[in-house]
């Protein structure tokens, strides 16, 4: 028995084996439900009534959503190129802080129209330097950058705590570790009245089909996908892969920047050491689930938030443990994984 590249793979199978993947991935975690005594149908509708049964819930599960599309595009473009961001969690911090430092200096009376965009800016390009650094020691070095991604992001975190307990500390606060909070008009407005829902999820929706354009439709989105492909055969086409890498690090790193900027002025308003729950490192499952591509981002990333925002809801109704749900997201991007091998291989005698 040997492994084979398939030299032509059917549209039919793009499509059903992302999806078969999905299914045998809600299959297994199923059986573990009903090892835990709980009828597996049920607690598959408590998820989704938890997720998008309400007013409140639906918006819930859309605002959890919206930092993992950043995210998850982050990892998406990166890891297309093959650069490894495992940094996605410290360049989320590092544009929340810088939001939060410039936010909360600017002179009263700045327009939103202008005050909105220039912090997401500075979001964006605090994230884009933080991985600038890992990529050009790639680079230059021949340092790995998963190394480097990854210890940044305990390093930022550190300096988020710094920060919230000194320099930007709010004295407001009565003692808890967060930071001054930014200016009323530079919050992102509401989607949906007396909700947590904001225009950033637009932001993001858009941002995945910008980077779909540009994947598709650009010189530097061929060069990209070449570099990732095969970088010594792309090399020798005449791409220059440093300039490619570099360009690469600022899309990804400008990405996860937005969605730290996004998480401060359309949820929290400030910044602590718990503003992400691990949505960096989620992003890399989103990117998996969603094959690298920038639409099914989108997609992958409701199906995350969907799962960690119902299965709270099923497990108080059904006295499951709320860990199914990190079990079932983990169990999709090993299916998926397999599935994507069985995209591009068969198996002959």
């Amino acid at each position: 028995m040997r492994f084979e590249r398939r030299q032509k793979v059917s549209p039919l199978w793009l499509v059903g084996a992302p999806v078969a993947a999905m299914a045998l991935a809600l299959a297994i975690a199923g059986v573990l439900i009903a090892l835990a005594g709980a009828p597996v149908l049920e607690a598959y509708g408590r998820i989704l009534t938890g997720a998008f049964g309400s007013r409140l819930s639906a918006t819930e599960t859309l605002t959890r959503a919206t930092p993992l599309i950043f995210t998850g595009l982050a990892a998406a473009v990166a890891f297309r190129a093959q650069v490894w961001n495992i940094g996605a969690e410290g360049q989320l911090y590092a544009g929340a802080l810088a939001v939060v430092a410039l936010g909360a200096a600017t002179p009263a009376g700045l327009p939103p129209a202008l005050l909105i965009p220039a912090l997401m800016a500075a979001g964006a390009v605090a994230g884009m330097v933080l991985l600038l650094v890992p990529v050009f020691l790639r680079l230059r070095f021949g340092v790995d950058e998963v190394v480097t991604t990854l210890l940044l992001n305990f390093i930022v975190l550190l300096f988020v705590s710094l920060a919230v307990e000194g320099f930007l500390r709010d004295p407001l606060a009565f003692g808890w570790p967060q930071s001054v909070p930014v200016a009323e008009e530079a919050m992102l407005p509401q989607i949906v009245p007396r909700s947590r829902l904001h225009a950033g999820l637009l932001v993001a929706v858009l941002a995945a089909l910008a980077v779909f354009v540009v994947n598709r439709a650009t010189v530097f989105g061929l060069q990209s996908r070449a570099a990732g492909l095969n970088a010594a055969a792309a090399r020798f086409s005449g791409v220059p892969i440093g300039r490619t890498l570099l360009l690469v690090a600022c899309l990804s790193g400008g990405l996860a920047g937005l969605a730290g900027a996004v998480e401060v002025l359309g949820v929290k308003g400030y910044v602590s050491t718990d503003l992400s729950p691990g949505f960096g490192y989620s992003g890399i499952v989103v990117a998996m689930l969603a094959a690298l591509n920038p639409i099914g981002v989108i997609f992958a990333a409701l199906f995350v938030a969907t799962m960690f925002v119902g299965a709270d809801g099923m497990s108080r109704a059904l006295d499951v443990p709320s860990f199914i749900a990190d079990v079932t997201v983990s169990l999709a991007l090993l299916t998926m994984l397999v599935a994507l091998f069985f995209t591009s291989y068969r198996v002959r005698r």
